[in-house]
């Protein structure tokens, strides 16, 4: 059978562009609710959908800030400290708005309307309404290319006790977290399937 392929080299395709076909094409991307306070106090909430786990030992989560350190990155880097919030649908629109380019002496949380709490052992807030968050001293951040991608290692995690299964862990269904997808989608949770891993 014949498939047409289409090949886009990077070399001679214009960044932009590029960064829209990656975008498009690794989905779904969980998405980094990060939230943190600058060292002047100002406290700071944003959306950021180049997000992973980097380590178990220690417990090291990873998220890049596109175009240079912004406000989140900035924070965590200047204070050694941050929250990453997890998105769920009824959250996915202040998520959103907190996506908006503020100044630095903005509060974000009241700029969105975002209710908020202290988090437990970390000096910044969390997202009130979000069903997991996981509080970061930061571990070390790198430059890579145009990005800074920020390393913290978790060291307490905030558990709505609506979302967690029997055996003690958050259930996919019940917290039903937000993804970004190409352009300006959102993805919503999908359906799950299990298969044991060979032994």
């Amino acid at each position: 059978m014949n498939i047409e392929r289409i090949v886009r080299d990077s070399s001679n395709t214009d960044p932009g562009q590029f960064y829209l076909l990656l975008t498009a094409s690794i989905v779904p991307r969980p998405i980094a609710w990060v939230s943190s306070r600058s060292a002047a106090g100002v406290d700071n909430v944003a959306p950021y959908s180049f997000f992973s786990v980097a380590s178990t030992a220690p417990p090291i989560i990873s998220f890049t800030s596109v175009g240079g350190a912004k406000n989140s990155a900035a924070n965590a880097i200047e204070t050694g400290e941050f929250v990453v919030n997890v998105v769920t649908e009824s959250l996915t629109r202040k998520a959103n708005a907190s996506s908006a380019g503020f100044d630095s002496d903005r509060d974000e949380f009241v700029e969105a309307d975002i209710a908020s709490v202290p988090a437990e052992t970390v000096n910044c807030l969390r997202v009130r309404d979000s069903p997991v968050a996981l509080e970061c001293r930061l571990h070390r951040h790198l430059e890579v290319g145009n990005c800074v991608v920020v390393m913290g290692e978790v060291v307490a995690v905030t558990l709505d006790a609506s979302v967690v299964a029997e055996d003690g862990l958050p259930d996919f269904a019940r917290l039903a977290p937000m993804s970004r997808l190409g352009r300006q989608e959102w993805g919503l949770p999908s359906r799950t399937i299990e298969i044991d891993r060979p032994t």
